[in-house]
């Protein structure tokens, strides 16, 4: 366990000091904050962090300006031939009413219906939907993520990749 308590303090400062600037833009430092409140939360639990990487971030942001287009969420279809395919967080909120923070918050918020188990039976409610996006941004085997927002005509767009993904049937968490 001091393994895992170094890390949470190596990581806890700079979470705190980017999740604490009021200063800063509504969606200023997307890739840093993102990773500060998923890494923050790995942290807390042992897990080590995500890394950014811009393949899945440009994976990311065409699906978002597909979904900014749409207009509404729907997730990505997986290639049957793709043996390790990306995780996918969706999020959706009314255009400038949200920071960066409120949209990987609202993931972590999920965490109130976990509960430790094999995959898919984590939630607290019976429905997968209630913690499924807090499951894949702590997902141990996950090392990686990227993200992008766009502006749709009344909405905006998260999304988040993840490789490898996770929620993998009969597997844990972490």
């Amino acid at each position: 366990m001091p393994d895992a308590c170094r890390l949470v303090r190596a990581l806890a400062l700079p979470a705190i000091a980017v999740l604490t600037m009021g200063s800063i833009g509504r969606v200023q430092a997307l890739e840093q904050r993102t990773l500060a409140i998923h890494n923050f939360e790995r942290a807390r639990l042992g897990i080590g962090p995500l890394k950014w990487d811009r393949r899945l971030a440009a994976d990311a942001d065409r699906w978002a300006r597909h979904l900014a287009r749409l207009g509404y969420l729907v997730h990505s279809p997986d290639d049957p031939a793709d043996i390790s395919p990306q995780g996918e967080n969706l999020w959706a909120g009314t255009a400038g009413a949200f920071s960066a923070d409120d949209m990987s918050k609202l993931w972590l918020k999920e965490k109130r219906n976990f509960k430790y188990g094999v995959f898919p039976d984590n939630s607290r409610t019976g429905d997968l939907e209630d913690v499924g996006h807090y499951t894949q941004m702590v997902w141990a085997s996950s090392k990686a993520v990227g993200c992008a927002l766009r502006r749709g005509r009344k909405d905006e767009f998260f999304v988040c990749r993840y490789s490898e993904g996770g929620n993998i049937l009969g597997e844990r968490p972490y």
